[in-house]
């Protein structure tokens, strides 16, 4: 994916599901979620293990999240053999973007992804990127 369309991706998008989300604050994935959360998008946390992260209600899967919740981007924190049924769920929910993690690659699942027009980064930190290119904070709705 090219810069701009990044850049595009994360200035439009306003809800990031976390899937595999930890309480943990020294985890990669609380850090990360942190920051989202600071720059002005609601987390929505993904993990089954737990009922509630960083203030916002966890839910087992992202099949759980309410369907009035618009899901702009799934940001995977998961190993990457565990990538592809989360991304059809995350296909069969109609989410706008598929994030995978640095370190975190399963090519079939994108091309499935992109084959419904669902964009997809892989192998790549949103927290980083987010930085790297300047986007400003989530305006608030009002």
């Amino acid at each position: 994916m090219e810069d701009s369309e990044i850049r595009r991706l994360l200035s439009e998008a306003r809800t990031i599901a976390v899937v595999g989300l930890s309480d943990k604050p020294e985890r990669d994935s609380n850090e990360v979620a942190r920051y989202l959360q600071s720059q002005g998008y609601r987390v929505v946390p993904v993990n089954p293990r737990l009922s509630e992260v960083l203030g916002e209600r966890s839910y087992p899967s992202l099949s759980a999240i309410p369907p009035e919740v618009r899901i702009d981007v799934v940001d995977l924190f998961r190993r990457s053999e565990e990538v592809p049924p989360v991304v059809e769920e995350a296909l069969a929910r109609g989410v706008g973007a598929i994030w995978m993690q640095l370190g975190v690659e399963h090519p079939e699942a994108a091309a499935r992804a992109t084959a419904r027009h669902v964009p997809v980064v892989m192998n790549s930190c949103i927290m980083v990127q987010h930085r790297r290119l300047g986007v400003p904070p989530v305006a608030p709705r009002g």
